[in-house]
């Protein structure tokens, strides 16, 4: 058996529907021949229906066609290189600030952020996902540290009613002030 084909293009593989509904294959036959013949999956199964039910209603063209509504322009490269600017200058900066600068939606700009610059929002701040070895030795550290506190604060918080002479786990004057007896 010969080594799988790599998948070049959406077009090749339509092509090659095409040439095999020409010849008188069945639809599931030309699927089964596509996921053999090919390395990763060039086209699912109702793709091949769908083809084959626009050959023989007469379609000659292998393009999809021009579909109907606005093009999508706000993903370009032009949106992402300002996005990335616009960010790295002020992480602190807001979805709707940046895109009322930019002119485009919400959501395009989030996809944009997201998807395409790799960037999340932490703490109030765009900040790329990829972390150093600092920031994860960092991390960790204060991770280790909110444990240690969330461990030792209930036995404080314990100890605190009980009765020891002469000392106090609990710090009245804040309490009093969180509580509005001042």
């Amino acid at each position: 058996m010969a080594p799988p084909i790599a998948v070049r293009s959406k077009l090749e593989i339509t092509a090659v529907v095409h040439f095999l509904f020409a010849k008188g294959t069945k639809c599931s036959v030309i699927y089964r021949e596509i996921v053999e013949n090919y390395s990763e999956p060039a086209m699912s199964m109702t793709q091949v229906y769908q083809w084959c039910s626009w050959f023989k209603d007469g379609r000659t063209s292998l393009q999809d066609e021009p579909r109907s509504g606005r093009p999508n322009t706000a993903n370009n490269d032009w949106n992402t290189a300002r996005a990335d600017e616009l960010i790295k200058v002020d992480r602190r900066v807001k979805l709707k600030e940046i895109s009322l600068k930019l002119d485009i939606s919400k959501t395009n700009f989030y996809e944009i952020v997201h998807d395409k610059l790799g960037y999340r929002k932490i703490s109030a701040r765009w900040v790329p996902k990829m972390l150093s070895d600092e920031h994860k030795r960092q991390r960790a550290k204060s991770c280790c540290a909110g444990v240690n506190e969330k461990v030792m604060k209930p036995l404080m918080w314990g100890l605190a009613g009980t009765i020891v002479p002469g000392i106090s786990f609990l710090n009245t004057s804040s309490l009093e002030m969180k509580l509005g007896y001042t």
